[in-house]
């Protein structure tokens, strides 16, 4: 009786060893050794000091003195610019992530169907704006408060307004100004991703579908389309919440840090204020592992959402 079907030898298998499983697989991991060395060093062990140092009092200058929860108490119930700061990032996270994703795959989608000559000016000139230097500059000439700035004179010439609109200084303008801002550059990467998740789709899969009975080009994206290129999702899906999440320079560039009455400020930016002006690490430790624990929990909402395209 071979050991397959004798419940008693199956029974007795055992797992190969860590040993062994490394044994038997070296080159492999010799081969993502430097990688995996370079990531511990460089992400994973600063993060777990950055956790750790969250639990102390540390101006860089003396050795840290451990507070225990001091921090995270006076962050989360004394520091109402942090609440502040909170409440944009989410607003920031909720409109900016879903609506820069979806953008991000209906253009990819749509500039996938033209031939290969002009989908590669499309994408050109829907990716360059999240690589241009310049980008917040022109954005500063646009919103300039007096009626030299684009949007003013625009306004003024067209009478939609009779005097010179502070877009930058006036609290209830600053956080949509913001948005909009942050979705003209939000096809970046996660863009290119879903481009080139769009050309690995086997064409033949579409011929099989439409045998299967798929009757029209949005059940092919459900059905066939997305499923193919989860990965790309996937990875569409991260970048764009790390930028919905890490918002600062557009805030800092076009409002100033601090905005009016903090109108503008965001998570990152109030650590940026702790940790590179006053020099309280682990006041700062503590608003980066906050800012990082929503990161983690959002990207696992998402992964159970994207496992069910298709279904």
């Amino acid at each position: 009786m071979s050991v397959m079907t004798n419940p008693s030898a199956a029974g007795k298998y055992r797992r190969p060893s860590l040993w062994a499983t490394l044994k038997k697989h070296q080159a492999s991991y010799l081969m993502v050794a430097p990688y995996y060395i370079l990531f511990f060093f460089f992400t994973v062990l600063p993060v777990l000091m950055s956790v750790v140092v969250s639990f102390t009092n540390w101006n860089m200058l003396e050795l840290p003195k451990f507070v225990g929860w001091s921090n995270y108490t006076k962050l989360l119930i004394e520091d109402d610019i942090f609440m502040t700061s909170l409440k944009n990032t989410l607003i920031f996270a909720v409109v900016t992530g879903p609506v820069s994703y979806l953008l991000c795959l209906l253009f990819a989608w749509i500039i996938n169907e033209f031939n290969r000559g002009l989908r590669t000016v499309l994408t050109l000139i829907f990716y360059a704006p999240s690589i241009c230097g310049n980008a917040y500059m022109v954005w500063n000439l646009i919103l300039t408060g007096d009626r030299y700035g684009y949007l003013n004179g625009i306004l003024l010439k067209l009478d939609i307004i009779n005097e010179p609109i502070l877009w930058m200084q006036t609290e209830a303008y600053i956080l949509p100004v913001l948005i909009i801002v942050q979705l003209w550059l939000s096809l970046g990467t996660g863009f290119l991703s879903f481009i080139a998740g769009l050309q690995t789709v086997d064409k033949s899969m579409y011929e099989a579908a439409a045998i299967d009975g798929i009757k029209n080009r949005w059940q092919e994206l459900w059905f066939v389309t997305l499923p193919a290129m989860k990965p790309q999702l996937m990875f569409g899906a991260v970048m764009q919440i790390t930028q919905s999440f890490a918002v600062a320079d557009i805030s800092i560039a076009l409002a100033g840090n601090p905005s009016v009455n903090y109108a503008g400020a965001t998570v990152v930016t109030h650590l940026l204020d702790y940790g590179s002006t006053r020099l309280d690490m682990g006041y700062a430790s503590a608003i980066a592992t906050i800012l990082f624990l929503l990161m983690v929990g959002t990207n696992k909402v998402i992964q159970k959402l994207l496992g069910r395209v298709g279904e």
